[in-house]
Order: C-alpha cells, then sequence, then structure tokens
C-alpha cells in the first residue's frame, strides 16, 4: 500500500511541477493574471503531494502500546491540512484577484497562455484519474483528497481559459483575466471545505451512519445472536471500529456466550466492509426460553469451533 501512495504522489508531484512552471511562465510573459493564480494552485497541489509522501509513513504504520487502534488518524490530519492549504491559497488568490477587479486594471493575455491552460486541464484531468483509482484501491482518505485537489486544479483551469480567451480576442472585456482568477479561489474554497468535512468527522469520532445498519445486519445474521442494539461506528484512517452490545439466550452458559460474541468479531472483521477492530458486548436475553434448543447447539458448536 505504502509503495503505491508513494507511486501516485511522486507522479502527481511531477506533473504539478511541470504544470506549475508552464502556467507560471505563461502567466508572466503574457500578462495572465488568472494563469498565475492558476499556477499557486497547481504548487499548493505539489505542497500536498509533499504532504501524502511524508504522512503515509506514519497513518500506515501498524498499532503499538502507545497507539493501540493504528496511526490512522495521521491521515486525517494530513487531508486537514491540505485542505487548510487550500483555502489559504485561495484566500491570497481571491483578494489579489479582488483588488485587481475593484482597480479597474487592464491586461490582456497572450494567446500562448490559453494554449498552456488547456494543456493544464488534461494533465490533471489524467492524473486525478489516475489518484482516486489508487486511492479507492487501498482506502486513503487523504489520497483521496489529494486527487481532489488535483480536479479543482483541472476545472479551476476551465474558467481562466475562458478568461483568458476572453480578454484576448475582446480587448474591451480586460477584467476578464481578474474575474476568472476570482471564480478559481472561490472554487478552491469549496473544494477546500469538502476535504475538510470528513476529515473533521473522523477526528471528533463522529459517528458513521451508513455502516451502523451494516454491522448490526451482520451481527444479527450470526446463530445464538437474539437482538443487536448500541451499534457504533468510527472510522480511523482506512478502516472502521466498532462496538455494539448483542443479547443471546439468557439460560446460555459463559462460555456459550463468550463464543457467541466472539462469533460476531470474527463475522463483522471478516465481513469485508472495512471492520477491523470490533468489541463485542455480550447481554442476556429473558425472553428467549431456557429450552431454546437450536440456540444452545449452535452455541455450543461456536464454543467447539473457538477451541
Amino acid at each position: 500500500m505504502v509503495r503505491k501512495v508513494r507511486r501516485i504522489a511522486y507522479a502527481g508531484m511531477a506533473v504539478n511541477v511541470a504544470v506549475a512552471a508552464l502556467k507560471g511562465f505563461a502567466g508572466l510573459a503574457f500578462a495572465s493574471q488568472a494563469l498565475i493564480a492558476d499556477a499557486v494552485h497547481s504548487l499548493s497541489d505539489l505542497l500536498t503531494d509533499i504532504s501524502v509522501v511524508l504522512g503515509v509513513r506514519y497513518w500506515s504504520a501498524p498499532a503499538d502500546e502507545e497507539h493501540p487502534y493504528g496511526h490512522g488518524k495521521i491521515e486525517a490530519l494530513v487531508t486537514l491540512f491540505i485542505a487548510i492549504a487550500l483555502a489559504v491559497v485561495a484566500y491570497g488568490l481571491g483578494s489579489h484577484a479582488a483588488r485587481s477587479f475593484l482597480a479597474h486594471e487592464t491586461s490582456v493575455p497572450g494567446l500562448p497562455a490559453l494554449f498552456c491552460a488547456l494543456v493544464s486541464i488534461f494533465a490533471k484531468e489524467w492524473i486525478f484519474r489516475w489518484t482516486r483509482r489508487v486511492a479507492r484501491s487501498v482506502n486513503s482518505q487523504a489520497l483521496e483528497a489529494n486527487a481532489w485537489h488535483h480536479r479543482s486544479d483541472a476545472i479551476s483551469s476551465v474558467p481562466v481559459a475562458v478568461a483568458v480567451a476572453a480578454a484576448h480576442f475582446m480587448p474591451s472585456l480586460y477584467w476578464m483575466d481578474a474575474a476568472g482568477a476570482l471564480a478559481v479561489s472561490l472554487f478552491i474554497v469549496r473544494v477546500a471545505w469538502q476535504i475538510a468535512s470528513p476529515a473533521l468527522q473522523e477526528l471528533v469520532d463522529a459517528d458513521i451512519g451508513d455502516m451502523v445498519g451494516e454491522v448490526a445486519g451482520i451481527a444479527r445474521g450470526v446463530p445464538g445472536v437474539v437482538t443487536v442494539h448500541k451499534v457504533r461506528v468510527r472510522r480511523y484512517g482506512g478502516a472502521f471500529a466498532a462496538d455494539l452490545h448483542v443479547h443471546v439466550d439468557g439460560g446460555l452458559s459463559v462460555a456459550e456466550g463468550h463464543a457467541i460474541g466472539h462469533a460476531v468479531s470474527g463475522a463483522l472483521t471478516a465481513s469485508g466492509i472495512g471492520v477491523t477492530d470490533a468489541v463485542v458486548h455480550v447481554e442476556p436475553d429473558r425472553r428467549v426460553p431456557r429450552d431454546c434448543s437450536t440456540t444452545l447447539s449452535a452455541a455450543t458448536q461456536l464454543r467447539t469451533a473457538e477451541k
């Protein structure tokens, strides 16, 4: 997993360096404020690529005595850092564009600036699709955030291309270049929030609503389980931790109840839904007849299998 993440991050870094250099040079040479803003956005992508390369070494480390749940939350911190970096970039670009727009600064960009914007769109869309595919294959939230950072750069280049074309072919619309830079900054703010929101939810241990039903359904399917309640699921890194209460026949022995609880835990971690740690609290249900031979037989078989 670490090798895959680093490989795609290094590829993203190479694309970002090339695209940022191209847009920065063209923006300066052909007087396009929007293209210069877009070049800064690409440089922010480079910063987040570096944070992913450095962070994956830590969040993929196994659990230890000081971190019994592993180091997965480091990934959420890296993701949040990416979002903050985007927001800072957006503020800088937006404030400069707003000042230029209000001051009626004129700039008529050259046609090569349009070509550079189009190259950026295709290059960043390509690296976005590749990064997202790898992120989903390794279930990495930070890498997925970085992928969307690439996509934000690709999409932000669209209004840049429109603004450059309009300002070049219709000089009376000189203000379109600054307007394009402002549109880029607003788009980046939106992307930053979309990236930050799930990371913040993970850091404050917010419940994963969609997972609760799946966990409860798997637990109910284990032989010997009567009812399931108090199901809680939280995310840490690319995995989930669950704890739940299951009711079993109150007439079972402690060993038989433990066997059922152990079976529930095993079923969850083997289900493929991403649960790697499950704490199951076993409680007696007095409503179940004490001569329920089916439940007793299932519990006995589970206890025997456990041994």
